[in-house]
């Protein structure tokens, strides 16, 4: 696989079990995501494992897009990971890493732009985002800054 185009990491005062149910869950997932709103599992999947897929919704101010997202990794306490088409057009692949730290765990969020080029332009119309890598990077931190704050909070009170 190619570098991402973007990525990001943090500290995480959590277990990689606790960050990885936030991560893999839809509701936690759109809880802690800068752009994910919710998603909606297909075919009477309830859960993450390689090969579900689910209805993304997402938001970008006044703009809104669905998506359809096929789990291509789904290591509790790892990894969990998905591929975004639209139409059948590929859009993007994102990762959430988790590796055990003395103090919790480091997630490392990295995603990759697969759109083809002829459909750039389509893309940025419809999510109102002209520069998708620069874009990301800022989402990759705000998202896990609140998946940080998320974790952090629930740990607290287990």
């Amino acid at each position: 696989m190619t570098e991402p185009s973007a990525t990001g990491r943090t500290e995480v005062a959590a277990s990689p079990a606790q960050v990885y149910e936030l991560v893999s869950d839809l509701p936690g997932l759109s809880r802690v995501s800068a752009e994910f709103e919710r998603g909606r599992w297909l075919g009477g999947v309830t859960a993450a494992k390689v090969g579900a897929r689910f209805r993304g919704h997402n938001r970008n101010s006044w703009r809104r897009w669905s998506t359809t997202v096929t789990v291509t990794a789904a290591e509790p306490g790892l990894c969990f990971a998905f591929d975004v088409a639209f139409a059948g057009v590929p859009i993007s692949r994102w990762r959430y890493d988790i590796e055990p730290s003395d103090t919790g765990c480091v997630v490392t969020e990295s995603t990759w732009d697969r759109r083809p080029g002829w459909f750039k332009p389509v893309g940025d119309l419809a999510t109102g985002v002209r520069d998708r890598v620069e874009h990301n990077r800022l989402n990759i931190e705000r998202t896990l800054a609140q998946l940080k704050q998320a974790a952090e909070s629930s740990d607290a009170s287990a």
